[in-house]
């Protein structure tokens, strides 16, 4: 097997910001074979899958991108096992549908099921580390690890600090006749609060223990502050937009604003949850 590298692509056309320079190299990947030689190459990489919660350098990326398209779902009784490259916003629908339980929250989040663990995505009080039962990982060699061999926290897991690619995962779900209603109950509220027609990363700092960072933001009175074409949402607060060809700069020196604002107003330091790709 031998992978097709592509030129002149740019970051931005993968990032949900809309943002982000050329790629030295660029590959697609549909095969779990595919994944396993895409990360054996031994140059700079980023394994990306809806491109969202990043900030890609306007400078692009001086390495590999590959572009994680896996995509397969297999149903069990009670759970399902699913690539890396599955929409997680999908998978939320469809467990739903199929009236089982624990995944109600992905639907609407700009994931795909690699991304969520990897950064463990959540909402509602909810987390992909939740209903998790174990991942195909690759590192060399393909392993199987279980979540009691993993970690995760808010917005972490051990795929964090690991040198590697998820291939696909195991959930364990719940049947249950109130798991349609309660997505939609979610992805309506998500849809009234959320500035979800606007090219953003999603939210933009964790949430401080016991706090909201979008309140905070708000009550600081940074709703519509703007740098270059990078806005703080009037919509969600802890959301950036990307209004008028905002550059990768714009938005980092958007946050650095925020954070003197906030910790000026409440001292209360926030930190960034998205992840900010250098050009290396």
């Amino acid at each position: 097997m031998k992978l097709q590298f592509q030129k002149n692509r740019f970051l931005s056309e993968f990032s949900t910001f809309g943002i982000g320079g050329p790629i030295r190299d660029f590959a697609e990947v549909t095969t779990i074979e595919e994944m396993e030689e895409a990360v054996q190459w031994n140059v700079p990489k980023i394994i990306i899958g809806k491109g969202s919660n990043c900030l890609f350098d306007d400078r692009g990326f001086d390495g590999l991108v590959i572009l994680n398209k896996i995509d397969f779902c297999h149903w069990h009784e009670r759970g399902v096992t699913v690539s890396s490259g599955y929409s997680f916003s999908l998978l939320g629908v469809q467990t739903a549908r199929k009236g089982l339980s624990g995944l109600e929250f992905a639907s609407g989040i700009p994931a795909t099921v690699g991304g969520a663990i990897f950064m463990n995505a959540g909402a509602n009080g909810r987390e992909t580390s939740d209903s998790l039962k174990s991942v195909l990982y690759f590192d060399g060699a393909r392993r199987e690890l279980s979540h009691s061999e993993l970690t995760f926290g808010y917005r972490t897991s051990s795929f964090q600090q690991m040198k590697g690619a998820i291939l696909s995962a195991t959930f364990s779900l719940q049947p249950c006749s109130e798991a349609r209603k309660s997505q939609l109950q979610l992805l309506d509220r998500r849809m009234k609060t959320q500035p979800l027609k606007e090219k953003s990363a999603g939210c933009v700092f964790r949430n401080p223990l016991g706090l909201s960072a979008g309140a905070l933001i708000d009550l600081s009175g940074l709703k519509g502050t703007s740098v270059g074409g990078a806005k703080v949402s009037e919509i969600h607060a802890n959301f950036i937009v990307n209004h008028a060809n905002a550059s990768s700069q714009d938005v980092k020196e958007l946050i650095r604003l925020v954070q003197e604002k906030v910790f000026q107003q409440t001292g209360v330091a926030l930190e960034p949850e998205i992840r900010m790709i250098d050009a290396k």
